[in-house]
């Protein structure tokens, strides 16, 4: 019986969500900042996957000869202080902060969304302790936060993947316990229950479900913040090391030169801004379309 139950909910689950998706897509590329969001995270995501093919030079080899040369065919975003070339170093930085921002990305995630379910779902002083547990580290600024704990571990980009991923899961802690706690009264889970169905099976099969859309929309516009993170902790000293083709330190390396070779620090400051839009953009319109309470009218209201 419980078997039926649920294959009767997983089908109309399934029609409910095919129409929603059609839906969903016409209205997101009816937006062109949308658009223009996506096709700066495809870019970033083929740099990354595809650097070391796409790149001319090695992206530590030095060439002291031609170092400090401006933009040329042969160096398109010229050269640095050693003479490496400035395009090679940004794709395989694009490679090491998409890469970071994914690990950091998936650890708030799984960490917070459990956290937040069990919360939600279970209730009463678990719910107390859980949620008291997270109010302590929204307390503290994230970035702030993150900077004491890269300083005491020290710096590399271990310890500033793990900074940045122990003060950002409370986030999703707060957002999945919120949509378990206006789901787990509707009517298919006091369905479920009285069928029979297990906590368990109801938390991982019916509540965890309906929290997808806003988890994704906030794992997107973090990615973002989780790459501008890893850049400010590397600017300062606390993240990669010399030689390591990262943006923070590529940086904060072009910083001094920025009268006679304004390159070296306008390459990987572009790269960083253009990034964190695209996820922006991209998060926004994510938004617009998974989440209920910013649903866009595909049809002008008459």
């Amino acid at each position: 019986m419980i078997g039926r139950f649920e294959a009767l909910v997983a089908g109309l689950r399934r029609r409910y969500r095919a129409v929603r998706t059609s839906r969903a897509t016409a209205a997101f590329f009816a937006n062109p900042l949308n658009v223009v969001g996506l096709v700066i995270v495809v870019a970033l995501t083929i740099a990354a996957v595809f650097g070391p093919v796409i790149a001319p030079y090695d992206p530590t080899s030095q060439d002291l000869v031609n170092r400090l040369q401006p933009p040329t065919l042969a160096h398109p975003m010229g050269t640095d202080q050693l003479g490496r070339d400035v395009f090679s170093r940004l794709l395989y930085g694009a490679r090491l902060s998409l890469g970071i921002a994914v690990a950091v990305t998936v650890i708030r995630l799984v960490l917070g969304t459990a956290i937040g379910l069990l919360a939600g779902y279970a209730g009463g002083l678990i719910d107390e302790l859980l949620m008291r547990l997270v109010d302590v580290q929204l307390a503290f600024p994230g970035l702030v936060l993150a900077l004491v704990v890269a300083g005491i571990l020290g710096p590399s980009l271990r310890n500033v993947m793990l900074a940045l991923a122990v003060v950002g899961w409370a986030s999703y802690a707060r957002l999945v316990r919120s949509s378990v706690l206006s789901t787990k009264e509707r009517e298919f889970v006091q369905a479920a229950r009285l069928m029979g169905v297990s906590r368990h099976r109801i938390a991982i099969r019916h509540l965890l479900p309906n929290t997808i859309g806003p988890i994704i929309v906030l794992a997107t516009m973090n990615l973002g913040t989780v790459i501008l993170g890893t850049a400010g902790l590397s600017f300062i000293g606390l993240g990669a090391q010399p030689p390591t083709p990262e943006w923070g330190t590529m940086l904060s390396t072009g910083r001094h030169h920025l009268r006679g070779a304004w390159w070296l620090a306008n390459a990987p400051g572009a790269a960083i801004m253009l990034t964190v839009l695209g996820f922006n953009l991209l998060g926004d319109g994510l938004r617009d379309v998974l989440d209920p309470n910013h649903d866009t009218p595909l049809e002008k209201p008459t």
